[in-house]
């Protein structure tokens, strides 16, 4: 519990190195993609459950290696034997069926090789993508997180994600083009 209680206030790193002021926290991120899990059924040909439990443990590890991006100079491989061990240590230390799932879902996860695990990972992007917008809408900064957007461009897997991404993009373009000058005057000499 105490791992939780320090991962809860852990900022992503991604948004620190934008310097977005009180940036999203990594539990705040599971959170918002768990409650993204529970809007899923069984149309979604996916074992919702396990989804939703997935999402609140892809990012467990975190809470002691931190949150480490490409930018952060660590090698993949390294990434991931840091956060393995981790795991391995936080899980051991639970009821050993509760550990044991835990520790089997964030394998199943980085292993991506199910249905499951393609859908939380979409989840995942998403979510980043969903927080991007938010930071430039609150911001009044249109197109300042446009590298975010790119990151994740034609890498969603899943319909009902696809979908929500399509979303977003247009709310975004719309956004867009409302702050656009260019667009603004040309729009009130139609008037």
């Amino acid at each position: 519990m105490y791992a939780h209680m320090l991962f809860q206030h852990l900022e992503r790193t991604g948004w620190v190195m934008k310097g977005i002021p009180h940036p999203e926290t990594v539990s705040g991120h599971m959170y918002r993609m768990a409650v993204a899990a529970m809007m899923l059924d069984h149309s979604d040909n996916v074992d919702t459950n396990k989804v939703l439990r997935m999402c609140l443990v892809h990012d467990l590890a975190e809470c002691e290696v931190g949150d480490i991006t490409p930018h952060c100079g660590v090698s993949d491989e390294d990434k991931h034997k840091r956060e393995m061990s981790t795991m391995s240590s936080l899980t051991s230390l639970l009821n050993p069926p509760v550990g044991s799932e835990m520790f089997n879902l964030l394998k199943e996860y980085e292993a991506q090789n199910t249905p499951e695990s393609h859908l939380v990972k979409d989840l995942d992007k998403f979510d980043m993508i969903l927080q991007a917008f938010e930071y430039e809408v609150s911001n009044n900064k249109p197109g300042w997180l446009e590298e975010f957007f790119l990151s994740t461009e034609g890498k969603f897997r899943h319909p009902r994600v696809m979908s929500w991404v399509a979303e977003l993009k247009q709310q975004r373009l719309e956004f867009l083009k409302s702050n656009d000058p260019v667009q603004s005057a040309s729009n009130s000499e139609l008037k």
